[in-house]
């Protein structure tokens, strides 16, 4: 293992997934770009909400469409060997079937985080920096958990776009590589404003 400081370590890809056979329970391990980032298991209800709500909205459209993809949440690892990843996006959109058992997939479609203060910085240069070197992946999703805000970056052909700001709830997350749309007072359901209050 390489130490280049004392803040952080970084490993292969390799060595990261014989350490994580003995992690402790209480803990969530990813590796971005070779540096290991350990994170306690366990988020705000808001959080889980946001998420859950994320991927039925996706499911159910996807399913009604007609289309061969499907979402995955949290615990189903993106792994990039060339990129040295391995992580746990919040939702993830993949078109392709999977094989029994598998853990994990590297061609994702869609990838979805759900930003904390403590995760920000992670989700939005960090990650960002892996998920837009994946070939396979189309749109990038980064919501707020507190307020009606999400980013989105969408890839056209081969460039992506620069980040489209959506704000409020009446406003809607369009991703057209999967042929979806969800509105943002969906997405927010029971956690923000006016859809709480219907709930």
């Amino acid at each position: 293992m390489n130490r280049p400081s004392s803040q952080y370590e970084y490993m292969s890809l390799d060595d990261f997934e014989e350490l994580l056979a003995d992690k402790p329970a209480d803990e969530k391990w990813e590796l971005i770009g070779g540096r290991v980032v350990r994170m306690m298991v366990g988020a705000r209800w808001e959080h889980n909400y946001i998420i859950q709500n994320i991927s039925t909205g996706l499911r159910d459209r996807l399913r009604a469409n007609g289309s061969p993809c499907r979402t995955l949440i949290e615990s189903f690892r993106l792994r990039n060997a060339p990129t040295e990843s391995s992580m746990l996006p919040d939702v993830i959109v993949h078109c392709r079937p999977l094989e029994p058992g598998a853990a994990s997939l590297h061609d994702p479609t869609v990838l979805v985080e759900v930003m904390s203060e403590g995760s920000k910085a992670r989700d939005r240069f960090e990650k960002w920096a892996v998920y837009q070197k994946l070939p396979s992946l189309r749109h990038y999703v980064l919501v707020e958990r507190d307020r009606a805000h999400i980013e989105t970056f969408d890839r056209v052909g081969e460039v992506w776009s620069g980040v489209q700001i959506l704000d409020g709830l009446e406003a809607t997350l369009d991703l057209p590589g999967i042929g979806v749309a969800v509105p943002l007072a969906e997405i927010y359901r029971d956690v923000i404003g006016a859809s709480r209050e219907r709930a």
